[in-house]
């Protein structure tokens, strides 16, 4: 019998129906071991030694796959083809060495990078041992992450109350985040104007030039800065006469991109399709172990967590073989494409993520799949297709028109592209952060000389903007570029950071909270290398150098640690108060913004006498009165009522006023003109500001849409009274006589049409005074629960939520309610069962004993959380189990791994035994 060690139940499935009856796979469920979250797990002063605990819920898994190698032949571990499998195959087998549970087994590493029967069968022909260098690196990353964890976490405990942990990458990402905010508070807009004119042919077709140049001079794009220049040139355009001056054509051609890497899959899937990068990674690892295709499970794609982008020769020739069917010859390129990642630090040790089967086009094999899978599948299909095929020829046409109105001469350009031959963009384009610029527009003919006429003139004011927050794919693309982190860390890291509060998403875009840039400014000010850009990545390198046996993995952690450990010293004595006059300083343009008035942004604004600064709470830093404890006034570190306010967001075009975002006391709103404008009596017309859009986001066009509510939007057809939709302190709402019904997440109020108000309105009767419906509201129906029968989506006072057999289990936040699938709605159920969801019955249970302390390592960083006191001798007593290890000597890349040390234990009842770390 050969025993099969790979991580999850899924894969094992897989796997076992490719192999004979002398396999038995079974699944590790990920890691088994892991640093206890206590401090002494990595030892420093013991060149590192490490301290290995196994998970509790590990115990039973590692049991069993001891108990299947008695009178076993070979063990076979079969983990994931990357530095984490690695380190879970090694796990596994110091944990049998510990049971004993090896005696003359034969022990081999398998790797594959597609589960399907071709890939596997290969794999088993072609065992290897455990690379020794790939488990080094392991090591050292996670001796990394856990000594920043349990170094720097118990500091911020204490000169930052309220803070939670810093770790050693996420922080970096975090930076990059609050980085851009304070790029966005410090920009100040410029103005500037642009002069755009529609022009004929004199066959009559139009097409819009741009003021490019005027006397000579060249006009760029900000150098027209006021209204007066504007009107000027306007004038000198109105009296002018036109005709092209020159008609400059170049060919072009437009080349695929590469296949999918982990990073540009998770922006690309972000960007067309709206998944979370977490969401992105769920889907492909499903569609990676496997998926019951008619009978058969099989693995759809090759491993999801690669930064190479070369595909197999095997491939490459069914990709072409795809296209000439598909599309005929004319777009099968002359020779194969071959890619070079550009990403630094790429390993490229696996291949890019493709189908593993071309030939299963996703209109065929996307009956078998649910919802997001079949567009997860589609869009890299269709993106492994277009790599291979041929560029697109484009003609790139640039038309200069020559402008006399007197003396004066001006020049306006109009640019434009035409697609000769659309070779790959056939097929896939892929999808821009920005707006396409206007050389994508076709141009009508011309020739030098033609006199051509003016149409219209478009004169518009602009300002300058800031740059934009970062989406969840452009800050993956940001951190691929600058080397931090790495394809099987991108989406924890994000994940991490919205779960501890530090970002938030808001309209796909993320947003430094305050307790997040006080952590960063903290770390800037007092551990500004370990926060450094290059400096992450750099350390990111020498992980990947002890990965190719060029450096040992304990000289990066003692290079790493005599600095690290210098830094954190330096800061223990240093007073709360100190910390906060510091951090007080550097967050000033963030913290006290301007006033309209231009007063004093630090005095108090209740006692009028004291001074604001910056103060930690039990739950974070907060701004607080120097009077305290006299005066207690105190707000958050960014108070809404402040940002963006008395700011002037442009004109009217109906009566000429100002629109203006401006403070109230309570809450920021829009006001058109002012009372000056006004007749006496009359108050300027207001608009409140939505929950949860910023001031900062408020611009003209939603200024003048809010100003126009509340808006008529027909008459009820049974009534013929008006149904008006509007906003309220609650929200968006549709009102009919005294009937008030508030809109639904989809709906909006600028756009809602008459008959969806109607059915509203009549769903608001029906649930009658109490506002509740005559009748169970059954929800949306989805499907059937195997065991608990129908499956409901369902709106609740705090979100939606699915529902079944008396659990109800609420959607995540990176899905919205529409995209929920039957099976995602099933493992949500089940998973909040397996947790005691439902409707509990019997005796009250009693409150849960605080859990133990655990280290947070979603990327790798942990979190260190205070040591529990030694517990007593009753209480240490438990069943014999392989509980703890220490770190073992580092293995040469293609030997077996040696047993660990054992040592004796010390009046202990658990069983220990401890490797040491060779030097």
């Amino acid at each position: 019998m050969n025993i099969v060690i790979v991580e999850s139940p899924a894969k094992a499935k897989t796997i076992n129906k490719y192999l004979g009856s002398s396999y038995e796979v079974l699944a590790s469920f990920g890691h088994v071991r892991d640093l206890p979250a206590k401090n002494g797990s990595v030892d420093p002063d013991a060149n590192f030694q490490m301290i290995w605990e196994v998970d509790a819920k590990a115990a039973g898994r590692l049991n069993d796959i001891a108990k299947a190698l008695k009178g076993a032949d070979r063990l076979i571990l079969a983990t994931d083809p990357d530095r984490e499998g690695e380190a879970i195959s090694w796990h596994v087998l110091e944990v049998m060495k510990e049971k004993r549970a090896l005696k003359d087994q034969k022990v081999e590493r398998v790797v594959f990078n597609a589960i399907t029967k071709q890939a596997v069968t290969d794999a088993m022909r072609a065992p290897r041992q455990i690379d020794g260098a790939l488990v080094d690196a392991y090591m050292a990353r996670r001796a990394l992450d856990y000594l920043v964890g349990f170094t720097l976490s118990p500091v911020l405990w204490r000169k930052l109350p309220g803070a939670r942990s810093a770790g050693r990458v996420q922080s970096v990402a975090l930076r990059l985040v609050c980085d851009r905010e304070l790029e966005i508070e410090k920009f100040v807009p410029r103005e500037y104007w642009s002069l755009v004119a529609t022009l004929l042919t004199p066959r009559g077709d139009a097409f819009e030039a741009r003021l490019v140049g005027a006397d000579g001079k060249k006009i760029a794009r900000l150098d027209i800065g006021s209204g007066a220049e504007a009107e000027d040139l306007k004038k000198a355009i109105e009296a002018a006469l036109f005709k092209v001056a020159t008609v400059e054509a170049k060919p072009a051609r437009r080349n695929p991109q590469a296949p999918f890497t982990t990073s540009t899959l998770q922006q690309e899937a972000s960007r067309k399709l709206g998944f979370a990068p977490a969401h992105t990674m769920r889907i492909a690892q499903r569609l990676y172990e496997g998926i019951d295709i008619g009978g058969e499970t099989t693995g759809l794609i090759t491993y999801m967590r690669t930064d190479g982008v070369q595909i197999d020769p095997s491939a490459i020739t069914q990709a072409r073989k795809v296209i000439g069917e598909d599309y005929g010859n004319a777009y099968v390129p002359d020779a194969p494409r071959q890619y070079q990642a550009k990403a630094k630090n790429a390993q490229e040790a696996h291949e890019a993520i493709r189908p593993t089967d071309l030939s299963r086009r996703p209109a065929t094999i996307g009956r078998r799949l649910d919802t997001d899978q079949a567009k997860l599948y589609e869009l890299i299909w269709k993106r492994t297709i277009a790599s291979q095929m041929e560029s697109a020829e484009l003609e790139r046409t640039t038309v200069d028109i020559e402008a006399k109105a007197g003396a004066r001469t001006l020049e306006l350009r109009a640019s434009g592209q035409v697609i000769k031959f659309d070779g790959f963009l056939a097929l896939y384009q892929e999808s821009r952060d920005d707006e396409e610029d206007e050389d994508s527009r076709r141009l009508p003919a011309m020739s030098a000389g033609e006199a051509v006429k003016r149409q219209s003139l478009a004169v518009t004011q602009h300002f300058t903007e800031p740059p934009p927050r970062f989406s969840e794919a452009s800050l993956v693309k940001r951190m691929e570029e600058l080397g931090i982190g790495r394809p099987s860390t991108y989406a924890s890291i994000l994940q991490v950071l919205k779960d501890r509060g530090y970002v938030k998403l808001e309209k796909k875009r993320l947003h430094g909270e305050d307790k997040g840039r006080v952590v960063v400014a903290f770390l800037e000010n007092f551990f500004s290398r370990y926060v450094e850009y290059d400096f992450t990545a750099d350390l990111e390198e020498q992980l990947d150098r002890v990965s190719n046996n060029e450096i040992s993995w304990q000289q990066v952690l003692k290079d790493f640690w005599s600095g690290f450990i210098g830094a954190v010293n330096d800061i223990k004595d240093l007073r709360v108060a100190e910390v906060l006059d510091a951090l007080d300083e550097m967050l000033g343009p963030h913290i006290y913004p301007p006033r309209a008035d231009g007063g004093d942004v630090r005095q108090c604004p209740t006692c009028g006498t004291g001074r604001l600064n910056l103060k930690a709470g039990k739950f974070g830093a907060f701004v607080g009165c120097s009077n305290y404890p006299e005066c207690r006034y105190t707000r958050p570190l960014a108070a809404d009522s402040a940002e963006s306010a008395d700011r002037v967001l442009g004109t009217d075009p109906d009566t000429g006023f100002d629109v203006t975002v401006k403070a109230g006391r309570f809450g920021p709103y829009i006001q058109l003109g002012e009372q000056k404008d006004y007749a006496e009596g009359e108050k300027p017309k207001r608009a409140g500001i939505p929950k949860g859009t910023s001031p900062a986001d408020v611009d003209l066009e939603l200024a003048l849409k809010l100003l126009s509510l509340p808006r008529e939007i027909g008459k009820h057809p049974e009534t013929g009274e008006p149904i008006t939709a509007g906003l309220g302190r609650f929200g968006p709402f549709v009102k009919h006589e005294k009937t008030y019904a508030s809109l639904e997440a989809g709906d909006e109020v600028f756009d809602i049409g008459l008959n969806r108000a109607v059915t509203l309105i009549a769903e608001k009767i029906a649930k009658g005074p109490s506002g509740r419906r005559f009748g169970a509201d059954p929800g949306k129906p989805l499907g059937d629960h195997p065991t608990l029968g129908a499956v409901a989506l369902k709106n609740g006072r705090y979100g939606a939520y699915v529902a079944a057999g008396g659990v109800n289990a609420t959607i995540p936040s990176d899905k919205t309610p529409d995209e929920v699938t039957l099976a995602e709605a099933i493992a949500l159920i089940d998973e909040r069962a397996a947790k005691g969801g439902g409707k509990a019955k019997g005796k009250k249970a009693k409150a849960a004993k605080p859990a133990k302390a655990k280290a947070e390592t979603a990327d790798g960083d942990a979190e260190a959380k205070p040591a529990k006191k030694a517990a007593s001798k009753k209480a240490a007593a438990k069943p014999k189990t392989d509980a703890t290890s220490k770190a073992r000597a580092p293995v040469a890349s293609g030997a077996k791994t040696s047993p660990a040390k054992s040592s004796a234990p010390a009046k202990a009842p658990a069983k220990k035994s401890a490797g040491k770390a060779r030097g």
